[in-house]
């Protein structure tokens, strides 16, 4: 089964029970398994109700024994490190057992938009799936569908005809018949422009192949034609009026569905550590997995994406319509989608001991989309604003530029690389970060923190206001911390920090990235004590005061010692 289960089987020994109702449910464990194994299909149904029962009563009510998966899907849903292959395959599959009406019945889900006309009735044209493809959970308002450049949409076409019934008026008789009825053609429209198209049929399967990616409205289209049989018979007493006409309907139905074509470029820049490390950082502007950084694909990163498997519910029950009015039925044919969701769990490096260091991540922050995933769904969600990992910045030490792969979050989609710029390569240097103490008293102490490049000498200045550093500016982004204090160097290169509390000090220097600075550094870290007792001044100071706070206790002994004295028995002080 493609993808590593991310679960927590500790659900099952505590029994979890979801909230929440759903209105209807995936296949009876056991009864469809469509290309999968009992474990892969266990895995598809995120947005069921997760009412865990025991093996035993599992067992008493179907008959047989579940899977391991099965019984932790049974409990909670289950997600993916990347886009499974399971639901294309499902959906494939399951498209088979999808069966049009005759021509007196129309079959259709109930959110078909359906047309009628004089003869033809309840026609529609539906898409049914379009895999590849990934639903994005991006924000509370944004759930693009991220197509693969090249893939299939299937459909769903029916409809009934109408066969007026036969009439007999005075001498007049008039008889109704079906000669001919088909879909005559079938079409797929990117943005009104036909880009495939195939012979009439109740379940067309379109590929089409697409490049450059952008936002893009796909349309199924369809034409039915009909042709009736109307035959008028006319008594005229010793002989008969006999004519034969031939009425002919068409009508064109279609279904649109608004995607994002999901074509990865990837823009790439590397850096060398002063150890032999090399740094990676790679961009996309859409929502990407991963990617690997050596041929045996041990060493990933993997971003904020995570993925699970749903249902189209809209397809759970299907609609049979005839002359007489309409049944609703349980659907044979479920499509099923990946979905990609902002995780908790966050960035990810892997192996996750020996392997690489994320060292830094970019996007623009974005609220949770927590509410469009629904409340059946069980899954590790970010919870509050999220920054997606649109770049991501590695530090590893063995990086295979030949064998660098990034990974969409479309199944079977990765980015062609692109290096930032010419000569963009950095020379990463090592910083040279001091720190001591220069100026103390008995309550406080004068710390001066300062920042050199360790191979000219040249001071390190940091900017001030946070500004993004251009390529080659003079600003330099960063900051030193001390005791959870942000400092930052002046044109010489020294900071000062104030302190009242003895102990041990560390500065450590947070460089910007690489990428927007040339030449670039690597963290630094010093450290320094502090104490009011740790010189002869201080000392000095101590006991003076001390002296000091001590004079009127002096003073009230000494007086107290002469009135005893003065007052006093004689053999007392004896």
């Amino acid at each position: 089964m493609q993808g590593h289960l991310s679960v927590l089987l500790g659900v099952l020994l505590v029994g979890c029970v979801a909230t929440g109702v759903v209105t209807a449910s995936p296949p009876l464990p056991g009864t469809a398994e469509n290309g999968l194994s009992a474990n892969e299909t266990a895995t598809l149904w995120s947005g069921d109700s997760d009412n865990y029962i025991s093996q035993e009563e599992y067992y008493q009510r179907y008959g047989h024994e579940r899977s391991t998966a099965a019984q932790v899907a049974n409990g909670t849903d289950i997600t993916f490190k990347r886009p499974p292959a399971t639901a294309e395959t499902w959906t494939r599959n399951d498209f088979e057992d999808l069966e049009a009406g005759g021509s007196d019945l129309s079959v259709h889900p109930p959110h078909a938009s359906l047309d009628s006309g004089t003869y033809i009735k309840d026609a529609h044209a539906t898409v049914f799936a379009v895999q590849p493809s990934t639903r994005g959970h991006l924000d509370s308002d944004e759930t693009p569908l991220y197509i693969a450049p090249e893939g299939t949409m299937r459909g769903f076409i029916d409809y009934r005809v109408r066969v007026p019934e036969d009439d007999s008026s005075g001498s007049t008789t008039v008889d109704w018949s079906l000669t001919d009825h088909a879909i005559q053609e079938v079409r797929l429209k990117k943005d009104g422009e036909t880009i495939a198209r195939t012979d009439g049929s109740h379940t067309p399967v379109l590929d089409y192949q697409f490049k450059g990616g952008r936002s893009t409205r796909l349309t199924l289209e369809a034409d039915i034609h009909t042709r009736l049989k109307k035959t008028t018979r006319i008594d005229r007493g010793n002989y008969t009026d006999v004519s034969v006409d031939y009425p002919t309907e068409r009508r064109t139905v279609s279904d649109s569905i608004d995607v994002e074509i999901y074509d990865l470029i990837a823009t790439t820049s590397y850096a060398e550590y002063p150890n032999g490390d090399t740094g990676v950082v790679i961009f996309q502007y859409r929502p990407w997995q991963g990617y690997t950084l050596t041929a045996d694909t041990d060493a990933k990163v993997r971003g904020v994406w995570r993925f699970y498997t749903t249902r189209d519910s809209n397809w759970d029950r299907l609609v049979e319509s005839d002359h007489y009015g309409s049944d609703t039925v349980d659907s044979e044919a479920i499509p099923v989608y990946v979905h990609a969701y902002p995780s908790r769990i966050g960035p990810r490096a892997e192996p996750e001991r020996d392997g690489p260091i994320i060292t830094d991540t970019w996007g623009t922050e974005r609220q949770s989309p927590v509410d469009t995933i629904g409340e059946n769904v069980n899954i590790e969600i970010v919870d509050q604003s999220y920054t997606p990992t649109y770049g991501v910045a590695v530090r590893a030490e063995t990086v295979d530029r030949d064998a660098l792969r990034v990974d969409g979050i479309v199944r079977g989609v990765s980015a062609s690389l692109i290096e930032y710029a010419s000569g963009s390569e950095r020379q990463l240097r090592r910083s040279n970060l001091s720190i001591a103490v220069v100026d103390q008293n008995s309550s406080h102490a004068t710390l001066r923190v300062e920042l050199r490049d360790n191979q000219t000498g040249e001071p390190i200045v940091l900017d001030t206001d946070g500004r993004l550093a251009p390529l080659g500016g003079d600003i330099r982004n960063g900051y030193i911390t001390v005791d959870d204090q942000r400092l930052v160097t002046n044109e010489s290169g020294v900071a000062l920090l104030t302190v009242d509390s003895p102990g041990l000090y560390t500065a450590t220097y947070h460089p910007g990235s690489w990428l927007s600075h040339n030449p670039a550094y690597v963290r630094d870290t010093a450290t320094t004590r502090w104490h009011p007792l740790g010189t002869l001044d201080s000392w000095f100071e101590l006991i003076f005061n001390a002296g000091w706070q001590l004079i009127p206790f002096f003073v009230m002994f000494y007086a107290g010692h002469r009135l005893l004295r003065m007052l006093g028995p004689e053999d007392f002080f004896e």
